[in-house]
């Protein structure tokens, strides 16, 4: 089952915290590098940061400090740990896994062959 599922996305006030989770098949879990992104109509998708098979994480300058990404393999999940949200975070968040890589996760979303559907996180005032 080549499928990514995610879960947790909702409304939070500002300055909320969020986890999202991402349900999939083991074999992207022991094979590929996993990765978080978001994307806002009439903008590129964003990448929130990466998870390689090793538990080796690479997050962007622009998501470190805010944003924490982990797996737990005995669950099948990935997750993307949200703190201090603000409103520029409302977006549709996606999880992905590499189709070629299992270290040196690479950060454009083009790399990523499956994609769950999405979750909504919308941060209000």
């Amino acid at each position: 089952q080549d499928q990514l599922a995610e879960s947790g996305g909702g409304s939070v006030p500002v300055g909320g915290s969020l986890r999202l989770s991402c349900v999939g098949s083991p074999y992207f879990f022991s094979r590929y590098c996993l990765a978080w992104f978001r994307q806002v109509p009439g903008k590129e998708r964003e990448g929130l940061g990466s998870i390689d098979i090793a538990g080796r994480t690479a997050i962007p300058s622009s998501s470190s400090g805010r944003f924490i990404i982990s797996t737990d393999k005995a669950k099948n999940t990935l997750y993307l740990q949200m703190i201090n949200l603000q409103p520029e975070d409302t977006a549709v968040y996606y999880c992905a896994a590499d189709g070629g890589r299992a270290y040196g996760c690479r950060t454009g979303p083009m790399y990523y062959k499956n994609w769950g559907q999405g979750t909504q996180v919308t941060v209000s005032s």
